[in-house]
């Protein structure tokens, strides 16, 4: 396996979405938060009910962010931006123009690969970017000996090994009903002692 198995694994997910362009990543915390870096977010808010490592992404990153009342279903934005937490969303040209909508194949979604996401995008150059992020600044086609490398970087890459289990399982998450998630799924964020 190598780096084709991973760009074969990004373009079939970005066919079954309806996205030009798909970034593997570790996980979808991880494809938001390269997001943000990429677009230098100042400012974003999150709905009081959704996972944790969202508004946790704001503190690590020194952002500022609010909480909102949302009934969501099966995405959100992130206030005040483009990038989409889809992290529960199976479904067919879901995709939406001009954005960075961030799934999730962790174990308890629907495409379950233990671990790992995908950002998609209809934004080529910014895909180029964000795949260079996730790959500690280099492109993945070369050793990164050989490369001079002119951005930060960071550590998220998606392995051919989970790219591979995910090609393999795709066909049976294309012809399988996904789980209806709502908001009443995540606890009210605003009530846990670490935000009050």
């Amino acid at each position: 396996m190598s780096f084709e198995t991973v760009e074969k694994f990004e373009s079939q997910i970005a066919d079954f979405f309806g996205a030009p362009y798909g970034v593997a990543v570790d996980c979808c915390t991880h494809a938001i938060e390269l997001c943000l870096r990429d677009q230098n977010v100042k400012w974003y808010s999150v709905p009081k009910n959704t996972y944790i490592s969202i508004p946790f992404l704001a503190r690590k990153l020194n952002i500022d962010f609010g909480w909102r009342n949302e009934e969501w279903r099966n995405f959100y934005y992130l206030g005040g931006t483009n990038i989409i937490d889809a992290a529960v969303l199976w479904k067919k040209d879901s995709y939406l123009a001009d954005t960075f909508m961030c799934l999730s194949f962790q174990f308890r979604k629907h495409l379950n690969l233990g671990r790992g996401g995908m950002i998609l995008t209809d934004n080529k150059e910014a895909a180029a970017r964000l795949k260079r992020m996730s790959y500690d600044g280099r492109t993945p086609i070369a050793p990164w000996r050989e490369q001079d490398i002119d951005m930060m970087g960071y550590h998220y890459y998606m392995t051919p090994e989970t790219a591979q289990l995910g090609i393999k399982k795709l066909s049976e998450a294309i012809n399988t009903q996904p789980q209806q998630w709502t908001v009443t799924d995540w606890p009210d964020l605003t009530q846990m002692e670490i935000f009050k």
